[in-house]
């Protein structure tokens, strides 16, 4: 959806083997087999976005993250469809998965990338995902399954401000194949299709918002799904909060659970139910809506400055446009800042967010 400012890539990877249970560490650049089952078919391709930060206490480095085993066990979700059923037992726990990125972190090679990370005090991004590292032109399961681990620091997300436009004649993913709430390949080309059609819309569109995989319903009866690569919450003028409910189109968004933590906290109303586009419509004539929030691990929480909804025949037929005189538009960007001063320390955790510690040394 967005770009990032002063990227930085630690210069190795780690190569997990599901088989033998054993983390090597490999230059950032190591390559994959062209001719994997991953690359070919997308088989055994999941993957994971997890927000770290680094401090040093009493000389130590420490790794904080909120809600690990959220991310751990959505990544095992992934896995799990990837993997035969006699390949279960190959599917690490989480407390596997976690040790698995300690090891990473602690070895020495990545000792300077911790160190300036700690000095630096920037937002940390693990990316751990799979692949089969076996050679292969067959379309079967992987036969060597393995994860790779890489990680990077940066400076900024340029998140704001964006425009969003309703593209309804896309299905990011349909509710009987159940792949919509995991983080896999096939999912996100669907995504980067629908803002190429938003950009078509409108120029400066950076987002597509999706509606269900119900395109055989009249379009104002279709409900709110999620943004082309995150999640949404959906403010009102009354001062509430609209989540759309976890469900198999809807990836469990981690941050999301944590900004609505937040927010709970602060006394604001979140409410789970599903949102149809009609009402959105509705909303949008009444000037009931503040705006529409994007939720993901890089940019943990960015307001949607323009929407651009379209009709039944795809033509628009309105534009929402953020209301930031409204107290819950501040309201939104300081739950987002306050979302990150977590992981540094500066502000308490409030109930529903454990932030932990694993040492780097």
């Amino acid at each position: 959806m967005a770009g990032f400012e002063g990227t930085r890539w630690a210069s190795q990877q780690g190569l997990y083997s599901l088989k033998k249970k054993h983390l090597e560490i490999r230059e950032v650049d190591d390559k994959v087999f062209a001719v994997s089952r991953s690359i070919h078919y997308g088989l055994f391709l999941a993957f994971e976005g997890i927000r770290f930060f680094v401090r040093k206490e009493n000389g130590q480095a420490l790794l904080y993250f909120a809600n690990l085993n959220h991310n751990l066990e959505r990544f095992r979700r992934s896995m799990a469809f990837n993997l035969s059923g006699g390949q279960q037992s190959l599917l690490p726990e989480t407390r596997e998965l976690a040790n698995m990125i300690r090891d990473f972190f602690a070895h020495p090679s990545m000792q300077p990338f911790i160190e300036e990370m700690a000095q630096m005090g920037c937002q940390g991004y693990l990316r751990p995902f799979t692949c089969d590292e076996a050679m292969s032109i067959g379309v079967t399961f992987p036969e060597d399954p393995a994860i790779r681990l890489v990680a990077c620091r940066y400076d900024r997300y340029l998140g704001e401000p964006f425009t969003g436009v309703v593209i309804p004649h896309l299905v990011r993913a349909v509710t009987a194949n159940k792949t919509g709430c995991l983080k896999l390949g096939v999912n996100y080309l669907v995504s980067v299709k629908a803002v190429d059609a938003a950009r078509a819309i409108e120029a400066e569109a950076s987002a597509a918002l999706f509606l269900d995989d119900r395109p055989d319903l009249p379009i104002t009866e279709r409900t709110v799904s999620e943004w082309d690569s995150s999640c949404c919450l959906f403010a009102l003028a009354d001062g509430s909060i609209i989540k759309i409910p976890e469900h198999p189109l809807i990836l469990p968004s981690v941050t999301i659970q944590g900004i609505c933590s937040i927010l709970r906290s602060w006394g604001v109303k979140v409410i789970e139910r599903h949102l149809k586009y009609g009402e959105l419509l509705a909303k949008h004539e009444k000037n009931e809506l503040v705006t529409i929030c994007s939720i993901g691990t890089a940019g943990i929480l960015n307001r949607a400055d323009r929407l651009v909804l379209l009709d039944s025949e795809g033509k628009p037929c309105g534009e929402h446009r953020a209301d930031k005189s409204h107290p819950l538009y501040t309201k939104l960007g300081e739950a987002r800042q306050y979302y990150w001063d977590i992981y540094r320390g500066l502000v308490p955790t409030v109930p529903g967010i454990k932030l932990q510690s694993m040492s780097a040394e």
